[in-house]
């Protein structure tokens, strides 16, 4: 046979169509039955359910898609993250204690984070240079480190070594800080009341931008004409557009509830911007080294590219977004524990995006979006689902647990299950 004619894969049934969809998106569809049984059996109702949704994706989106650009450049899933989540806190402490408020104090806090995002960043990065293939494990380790660092400063040092005068978050004994600090009057909500608009509007507005992006793209003709038939998937996304308003143009009339809730637009705004620069970044030359080194680091290396500054340059933009999400996460919470809230964001962030369909080796916008949402629903969800059914409230709160901690592992699992399934399939056509 001529080795230049190429051979074309026999065309798919329905049937094997569906099969293949289901396995390749077999993690993400297992947790959306679960959310859906969760939710009936939750006894919420529909308007508090998107209310408490909202919140949770405003105040999480920005943290997850921190995790993306590693994953891209070969670095697995960065539990590290927390460590740019302590340097906002410790901005943060230090700005409430200036007394700076308002959009002020999270400009202040911006530019003090940073720089310090930064240098850990950097510091992180050289780390995982000297552990290749060890990445999370190194992640998870630098973690727990860096958190005993942590308390060392606020916990002893403070007060004793670092001058700290201030009655309302220094503890009795005049060292250390207090376990909880509150952002209220200061900059508790200070992103998200910039500008806000009623749930119906902003969905609206959405809608109509997912239309106009359908259009744009599909009359521009990306995909070109030699991949047509995926255009497709553009039609499908206007069509979802007109869905979603006509759907919100029903409930709008139907429900006095859901015409309360309101949406913080500059939040959101945030996270698309985040969501545009992540896109756009990896079609530039050095979005394209950091895909080149995440698939071999080998054909990097031939190429001319420095693969670890590469991966230095990774780690330290995450370390850096991912500060400014928790940023984010807590000026929307307004309140936080001084010494636990970084500690769950590396494990929570993973497990959202593992929901949502990404792998260690491959992670979208879309998987980071998505997870957020079923992670969050779920979260919601599961402790009213577990008291209803088992009639315990205690048994609810450990069916919490459960889905915080157990989500990484069963996404894990799955998703090997998944490469195994794709591998016999392929053996098997070859």
């Amino acid at each position: 046979m001529d080795a230049n004619i190429r051979v074309t894969p026999p065309e798919l049934s329905l049937v094997q169509k569906i099969k293949k969809s289901l396995v390749h998106n077999m993690v993400t569809v297992f947790f959306i039955i679960l959310c859906v049984i969760g939710f009936y059996y939750s006894g919420l109702t529909f308007g508090f359910l998107i209310n408490s949704i909202i919140s949770r994706l405003v105040r999480n989106s920005f943290l997850v898609l921190a995790l993306l650009l590693p994953v891209m450049a070969g670095m697995g899933l960065n539990f590290a993250i927390v460590l740019g989540a302590m340097c906002a806190q410790a901005a943060i402490i230090f700005v409430t204690h200036w007394g700076v408020v308002g959009m002020p104090g999270i400009g202040l806090t911006v530019i003090l984070t940073t720089p310090l995002a930064m240098g850990l960043g950097y510091l992180t990065g050289k780390l995982f240079n000297k552990t290749k293939g060890q990445e999370m494990i190194g992640g998870l380790i630098l973690g727990f480190f860096s958190n005993g660092i942590y308390q060392l400063i606020f916990l002893i040092l403070i007060g004793s070594v670092i001058p700290f005068n201030n009655e309302t978050l220094v503890l009795s004994s005049g060292v250390g800080l207090r376990t909880t600090i509150d952002l209220a009057g200061g900059m508790r909500y200070a992103i998200d009341d910039v500008w806000k608009l009623p749930f119906t509007m902003a969905g609206m507005a959405f809608g109509v931008a997912t239309i106009l992006h359908a259009v744009y793209r599909y009359i521009k003709g990306i995909p070109t004409l030699a991949q047509k038939p995926r255009q497709k998937k553009y039609l499908l996304s206007g069509a979802t557009g007109v869905a979603f308003i006509a759907w919100l143009l029903y409930i709008r009339s139907g429900s006095s509830y859901i015409n309360m809730i309101t949406v913080p637009m500059l939040t959101v705004i945030l996270i698309a911007l985040m969501c545009i620069f992540t896109t756009y970044f990896a079609r530039t030359k050095l979005g394209q080294d950091f895909r080149t080194v995440g698939q071999d680091r080998h054909i990097a290396g031939v190429s001319g590219i420095h693969s670890d500054n590469t991966r230095l340059t990774a780690m330290i933009l995450s370390t850096v977004f991912a500060s400014w999400g928790h940023l984010i996460f807590l000026q929307n919470l307004g309140t936080f524990s001084t010494y636990g809230s970084h500690e769950q964001i590396g494990f929570y962030s993973v497990a959202a995006l593992l929901i949502g369909g990404a792998s260690v080796t491959n992670a979208k916008i879309s998987h980071a979006l998505l997870g957020t949402f079923l992670f969050h629903t779920l979260f919601i969800v599961s402790p009213l689902a577990g008291r209803n059914l088992f009639g315990d409230a205690q048994l609810g709160e450990y069916f919490r647990v459960f889905v915080a901690y157990g989500v990484i592992g069963v996404s894990l699992v799955m998703h090997a299950w998944r490469k195994q399934i794709e591998g016999r399939r392929r053996l098997s056509q070859q």
